[in-house]
């Protein structure tokens, strides 16, 4: 996956498209990824103890790695992602400007 947790991503496409956000969970075998403020939906949870009341709260939803572009901290804009190999090493690259990310 080009993308990971704490990246800073774009949402490109859907109900939320132009939002930013944090990935707070990646799931690679779903090519899905968990953002914050990002496809929240309502869901109804009931009472736990006696005498407390059931209640709606918002939770965000795993949207699909399609949607996404990371931010590149150098350019400040969504782009695609390369890889460079250096001393043995992966990294990932902005392919707007270059900067390793």
């Amino acid at each position: 996956m080009k993308i990971k947790k704490n990246d800073q991503v774009l949402i490109i496409s859907g109900d939320d498209k132009g939002k930013k956000g944090k990935v707070l969970r990646a799931i690679p075998a779903a090519g899905k990824i968990l953002v914050e403020g990002v496809n929240l939906v309502k869901k109804h949870v009931r009472p736990k103890k006696g005498g407390e009341k059931g209640q709606t709260i918002k939770t965000a939803k795993p949207i699909p790695l399609s949607k996404a572009k990371l931010i590149c901290p150098k350019c400040g804009k969504g782009v695609r992602i390369g890889y460079e190999v250096n001393d043995d090493k992966k990294y990932r690259v902005c392919k707007k400007c270059g900067a390793q990310i």
